[in-house]
């Protein structure tokens, strides 16, 4: 089987509510170091322009392409460095929460909206139509974020899987009460969905959260707690930012990935051996 290795910084950033020009600013400063230190990818959270659920984003939010997106396909070429990184995005008269995959070069390669899409947050951002999978120097690469790999919106991972990706990336923002204090893990179902999602695919996910006080909407005073998460093509976890409510870091991960994998039906049998559960019976339909 053929591997390569690629060298992956998760830029686990602050980002402040309603402050654009602040959060764009650490975004540079995780790229360049990032670059400095030789990474071909720098994943960063989901919506770092203005932060997830901000209520202003109706107001605040731009286009893709559009001057965020070019700031960050600047950063990218300046940095000759991929960047996976959550914009708020304006199309039209709807609001979307967005992805996008940027090459060293300065170009857009992928753009996702957000699928599966909390119950709290429909009053802002419109729900993505689409996946999809494109093919880079350092291998097929697969964009969602966040919610989109919970283990009821496992299909979106399958998807993305099938199409042939080697690696997914997902900016995220992972949020927990302020008065949170259950001797539970609160970042559980992330870790339990990567691992069992890379395992049966066999191949890696990277999950970038940011860190800071959601400041207002819904959510208000929830901590975002970075715990940001790489996990192998075996479903291993093997980096692991800290959970913290306002330090940042740049974890370093080097992934494995494989370009030969199984595709279209011969996935089948692959899963079933693996104990992924085929053919469940159908809900019963109440007569009429």
């Amino acid at each position: 089987m053929q591997t390569r290795m690629i060298k992956i910084a998760m830029g686990q950033m602050l980002v402040e509510g309603g402050r654009p020009d602040n959060n764009l600013a650490r975004a540079l400063c995780m790229i360049r170091k990032a670059a400095e230190r030789e990474h071909d990818i720098i994943v960063l959270p989901e919506c770092i322009d203005i932060g997830w659920t901000y209520p202003d984003a109706p107001v605040l939010a731009r286009e893709i392409p559009g001057e965020r997106s070019a700031f960050l396909c600047k950063a990218a070429r300046e940095n000759s460095i991929f960047i996976a990184a959550g914009l708020t995005e304006r199309a039209d008269e709807k609001i979307f929460n967005s992805a996008v995959f940027i090459s060293p070069r300065g170009d857009i390669l992928l753009k996702h909206r957000k699928i599966n899409i909390l119950d709290i947050a429909q009053d802002i951002y419109n729900v993505g139509t689409s996946l999809s999978v494109v093919e880079t120097e350092v291998g097929n690469i697969g964009l969602d974020i966040c919610a989109d790999n919970f283990p009821d919106s496992y299909a979106l991972g399958h998807t993305l899987a099938r199409m042939g990706c080697d690696i997914i990336l997902s900016p995220s923002s992972w949020a927990i009460p302020p008065d949170y204090r259950s001797s539970e893990n609160p970042c559980q179902m992330w870790e339990d969905s990567y691992t069992r999602l890379a395992y049966l695919f066999e191949i890696p996910i990277i999950g970038v959260s940011n860190t800071g006080i959601i400041s207002a909407g819904v959510w208000k005073n929830y901590h975002c707690i970075g715990n940001s998460l790489a996990v192998s093509k075996e479903g291993i976890i093997i980096a692991q930012g800290e959970r913290t409510y306002e330090k940042e870091s740049l974890i370093s991960v080097d992934v494995e990935i494989s370009s030969e994998k199984k595709r279209g039906t011969d996935i089948s049998p692959m899963l079933k051996k693996k104990g992924f559960l085929f053919d469940p019976p159908l809900p019963i339909i109440p007569a009429s």
